[in-house]
């Protein structure tokens, strides 16, 4: 597990997976994991050949102590993916391929993404949905995104959660469903505790249910 980023969002990680094996090994056990915890000052400073190196440094620290598989507990920094994979030898986890196959077994072909500035603007979802499941993508319009970053970036990922920034997250899905979105990914991996799927009108993926659950098969396996 390669966490921090924020801690909030680890937290829930850590115990899904726990719980969601827990499930079928009995709950008086739990599996191994290792978690690394890097500053989320890294992402904050947004230089992302450091990012990407960070990200590779540990990738091989956690091979090299005996991981099997590598599940990355946030949404944006799946922007290293591309370039960590092919240099190390245990697969990541991808969080896409959870959202594309939520959204095949709903029958969803156009997603609303919801996030911070670089995952709504960077392809490494888009363009995985794109290729592997032929979903659509589409973001908030460009006057929105620099509000639905500062609620990211300034107050889920410090765990500070608003009724304004659950007002604005609300409005939002209105308009991105009255483009074409079926369904909307939660792309910030707060995004899930601060709006429910009871508080929607619309088909909800919540990245991080989701992921932790492909971390917890992955482990029965």
């Amino acid at each position: 597990m390669i966490g921090g980023t924020s801690w909030h969002s680890t937290i829930e990680y850590y115990r899904l997976i726990n719980e969601l094996v827990g499930e079928k090994i009995g709950e008086d056990q739990n599996p191994p994991l290792l978690l690394y915890s890097l500053n989320i000052k890294l992402m904050r400073d947004q230089d992302k050949d450091r990012i990407k190196e960070a990200y590779l440094e540990i990738a091989r620290k956690l091979e090299s102590a005996g991981s099997e598989a590598i599940i990355i507990c946030a949404n944006t920094p799946h922007m290293v993916y591309d370039f960590v994979q092919p240099k190390i030898n245990i697969p990541i986890l991808h969080i896409a391929e959870v959202i594309g196959k939520e959204a095949e077994s709903k029958g969803i072909k156009t997603l609303g993404l919801l996030g911070n500035k670089p995952t709504m603007t960077g392809d490494f979802i888009p363009g995985y949905l794109r290729k592997n499941f032929n979903i659509s993508t589409i973001i908030p319009d460009q006057e929105y995104l620099d509000q639905s970053h500062y609620f990211v970036s300034k107050e889920l990922t410090h765990g500070k959660f608003t009724e304004q920034a659950k007002a604005f997250y609300k409005e939002q899905m209105k308009l991105l469903a009255e483009r074409g979105a079926e369904g909307m990914i939660l792309g910030c991996t707060e995004l899930p505790l601060l709006v429910t799927q009871d508080e929607s009108d619309y088909p909800l993926i919540s990245t991080t249910q989701l992921h932790a659950k492909m971390a917890a098969d992955f482990i029965l396996s």
